[in-house]
């Protein structure tokens, strides 16, 4: 077990001289604690370029009303995949997509068939109107295929992952061969996660990208008005909150086999789930091995030695973004020992606000997006696609303190815990802080994959556009900014 003789309510802060223990000096320290990084004057730029404004003035005019005529007989129907944020990303693709294939978008259709069986609908999840009218000047959006369309067989083509122009501009090849063939010009795309590359992409598609994603899928009104709510609750609760992305639930712990603290039993369930789920195409998974590679989320009890370990006092207010707990209150005590003052949605929200987003996982997903977005710091506890996707945004909007955890070299400095090797106090506080000094949020550019992954195998070692869109969607320059 963890060593816990160490006073959970005194703050985990290297030693200072005594002269300097006094209260303001304290206070100076908590109030670093919360400090967003620098942003050395960068500020959100998704205006296109003089390049591309040029072409839409040359062919639409001084309106940019062409395109609402483009594309007319060329359509693209999309099916997304993933919880919310994976579909979030996906449909902010197939916009560049469709763009470049010079093709009318119909509105996408969610994923029905995930863990969750989610019924909702596009305009359940996002303001309809929204995403048709931000991106009108870029491609021609419409609710559904015209109706003698709709009954034609459509050509199902599943894009290739993380592709870049010369791919789809090859595909505009295909609607040559279903005009001669006579086939109906509509295609059907399976799945829309990850399409396009990270990197290597004109600025003006990757800025396209990001109006997509972060001006023209805005939460339907529900949503954003009980998020906001729920932000302000959380403010006169404590002025300030970090939002933890607690990611142990049932599905998470079963897709990587991550055990590492659970019963026997416990693990045995989470096995027979992943043997019985058809679409995990790995089934047998070292746990051992999961954890000392960086590979499973922290329990919620290293997650509160961590917290404990960068500073942060026992008051701190902690909402946590997720989903049911695995294993409920036996699981999360390990946290809330330590940091009592932990609320849900269901603790901030009453029950007839809750009403009518249950039973649909993508919108309560969207209020913990939110929250997450507002909040003071944020820290996942698992680098999955919501943690991109709100690391990211909260990039884009000023780099807001998010701090990601090393988990591949906590899972070393916890197993020094559990021998006995390290106490806590300042020695794991000394660790910890160093380990994580530059893992806070500071400015930086895009990391691409480490030296030596060549092929498509580095697609999968670099930093996700949409994690950290900077430099083509962050910019210095006033005249860039918007």
């Amino acid at each position: 077990m963890f060593c816990n003789s160490w006073n959970p309510d005194t703050v985990s802060v290297p030693l200072v001289p005594q002269n300097l223990m006094n209260f303001d000096w304290l206070l100076g320290l908590q109030d670093k604690l919360w400090e967003a990084p620098l942003s050395n004057g960068l500020r959100p730029c998704v205006t296109p370029t003089a390049k591309y404004r040029a072409f839409l003035l040359l062919s639409c005019g001084i309106h940019f009303t062409c395109l609402a005529s483009q594309g007319g007989d060329r359509y693209i129907t999309v099916k997304s995949n993933g919880g919310l944020n994976q579909m979030r990303t996906g449909i902010s693709d197939m916009v560049a997509v469709a763009h470049i294939m010079n093709a009318t978008l119909v509105i996408p259709q969610l994923d029905k068939r995930s863990f969750w069986k989610d019924t909702s609908t596009f305009s359940d999840v996002f303001d309809e109107l929204q995403f048709i009218t931000t991106l009108q000047a870029d491609v021609r959006i419409v609710k559904e295929l015209p109706k003698e369309l709709g009954s034609v067989p459509r050509a199902r083509k599943h894009f290739t992952s993380w592709s870049r122009m010369g791919y789809y501009e090859e595909m505009t090849q295909l609607w040559k061969d279903y005009q001669a063939y006579h086939l109906s010009q509509v295609i059907h795309v399976a799945k829309s996660d990850s399409r396009l590359a990270n990197n290597d992409l004109p600025v003006d598609i990757q800025r396209l990208r990001c109006r997509a994603l972060y001006h023209a899928l805005r939460f339907s009104t529900s949503i954003e008005n009980l998020g906001q709510k729920l932000v302000e609750r959380l403010r006169s609760r404590g002025k300030r909150y970090i939002a933890l992305h607690l990611r142990y639930e049932k599905d998470m712990l079963s897709f990587t086999g991550c055990t590492y603290g659970l019963t026997d039993a416990e693990s045995e369930e989470l096995r027979v789930m992943r043997e019985n789920t058809s679409h995990w195409k790995i089934k047998k998974i070292n746990s051992t091995e999961q954890r000392r590679a960086g590979s499973c989320p922290l329990t919620p009890k290293e997650v509160g030695i961590f917290l404990q370990a960068l500073g942060y006092p026992t008051s701190t207010l902690i909402y946590i973004a997720a989903g049911e707990i695995y294993g409920g209150d036996a699981h999360l005590s390990e946290l809330t020992s330590r940091f009592p003052n932990v609320v849900y949605k269901e603790t901030i929200a009453t029950l007839k606000e809750l009403r009518e987003f249950a039973n649909h996982a993508s919108q309560t997903a969207a209020l913990d997006y939110i929250i997450s977005i507002e909040s003071d710091i944020f820290i996942p506890s698992y680098t999955g696609n919501m943690a991109r996707a709100v690391e990211g945004h909260r990039r884009f909007l000023g780099h807001r303190k998010t701090i990601i955890p090393d988990s591949r070299g906590l899972v070393k400095i916890f197993d020094k815990l559990e021998s006995g090797e390290l106490k806590e106090g300042s020695p794991l506080s000394h660790e910890v802080l160093d380990l994580h000094k530059n893992r806070q949020g500071t400015p930086r550019k895009r990391r691409g994959a480490p030296l030596g992954i060549k092929g498509r195998a580095r697609f999968r070692f670099e930093d996700s556009f949409y994690q950290n869109p900077y430099p083509e969607c962050i910019c210095a320059t006033k005249n860039t900014t918007e």
